[in-house]
């Protein structure tokens, strides 16, 4: 499992037209499921998010996790983070998850960030989706649950 983290100062997801998930500050998830992802993927992906330290303190260093500035998630389900593009120009997506299991797995991320007590935002999955951000400072990081 695959989390691209953005510091953003606002971001929102609109999908034919219409805004349907929006926040102030806090990050912005780009969520990719691979097709060897499990529930204990889910939970260390929910433990490393919630406890980044990549908001600034009184000295200006990154030093305080989204739970210490009280942020928000806008969560986006991602599959292209598992492209492959060792052969020729056109990506392979072989090793992202099917659909039925990527979208359990992308909810349950979104439930544990919840329970967690955070607002999670989210677009719609398998939707085509434009999204909107201001990074912050700019701060992107990418976990891999799989590189611990």
């Amino acid at each position: 499992m695959r989390v691209v983290v953005q510091k953003v100062t606002e971001a929102s997801v609109t999908v034919e037209d219409e805004i349907i998930g929006e926040i102030g500050e806090g990050f912005m998830l780009l969520v990719g499921i691979g097709k060897d992802d499990t529930h204990e993927d889910v939970h260390y992906l929910v433990r490393k998010v919630s406890n980044l330290r990549v908001f600034e303190d009184e000295e200006g260093k990154m030093n305080r996790s989204l739970k210490d500035v009280e942020g928000a998630i806008l969560s986006i389900s991602q599959f292209t983070l598992f492209a492959d593009t060792k052969k020729g120009n056109r990506p392979s997506f072989t090793n992202a998850a099917a659909p039925e299991m990527g979208e359990a797995l992308y909810q349950a991320f979104n439930e544990l960030l919840r329970a967690e007590g955070f607002s999670v935002a989210s677009g719609k999955f398998g939707a085509h989706m434009s999204v909107r951000l201001n990074n912050d400072g700019p701060v992107t990081i990418l976990i891999d649950s799989k590189n611990k």
